[in-house]
């Protein structure tokens, strides 16, 4: 892609963003699942990785996901509507690494991303959104092997990037890319995020709109 091609792309992301992005639906089951009428970019990370925040800074809103952590959502599939007419869906699944979670809890996360991320034929990419400050842990790992499994490309997301110092974020960052060179469907580029401070929303945005336009 041209230096003028990405400008255009960026240029595109953030207006269609800052457009009609509106919430759809939760999905507790696959059939529960919306019509399969447009292109979706999933995103899945840890509990309280900042996947609401992200979804916020992205659409430069401030509640978009909120729908996403209410109480008795936490199991669902969100979907939310980007552009009008519909250009694309953004899909908020639920956070993974249940620490005290029972096992029928666990298996039930497990059977819907299992089935939604081999099952869903307009599924173009996955944002897996890892914590800056921990890297990656062994539910990351295990979500990494999922995807690989399914075949369903993905782009690492570091997030809270402004909550570490540039020499431990510098060091993360290149554990990552090494990280993600070990696996068939990641993306070779690791992106570095911040809600906070805006680090690398407009890029990730064009990221997304490429993605969907793939």
């Amino acid at each position: 892609m041209s230096e003028e091609q990405g400008e255009d792309l960026a240029d595109r992301a953030r207006k269609l963003f800052s457009g009609p992005v509106t919430f759809l639906k939760s999905a507790p089951a696959l059939k529960f699942l919306p019509d399969p009428v447009a292109p979706e970019i999933a995103f899945c990370g840890r509990s309280n990785v900042g996947k609401s925040s992200l979804l916020n800074a992205l659409t430069g809103r401030k509640a978009i996901a909120r729908i996403s952590v209410t109480p008795g959502r936490t199991q669902e599939l969100n979907f939310f509507d980007v552009g009008e007419p519909l250009q694309f869906r953004l899909v908020d699944m639920p956070g993974y690494g249940f620490a005290k979670a029972p096992p029928a809890v666990v298996e039930n996360w497990r059977r819907l991303v299992r089935d939604f991320l081999r099952g869903r034929v307009v599924l173009r990419r996955n944002l897996l959104l890892v914590d800056a400050r921990h890297g990656f842990k062994p539910p990351d790992l295990e979500m990494m092997a999922m995807l690989d499994e399914a075949a369903v490309g993905y782009r690492i997301v570091l997030t809270k990037a402004d909550k570490i110092k540039p020499t431990q974020l510098a060091e993360v960052l290149a554990r990552s890319e090494t990280e993600a060179r070990k696996h068939s469907a990641a993306y070779p580029v690791v992106h570095v995020t911040s809600s906070e401070t805006k680090q690398g929303i407009d890029e990730l945005r064009a990221a997304v709109l490429a993605d969907a336009e793939m």
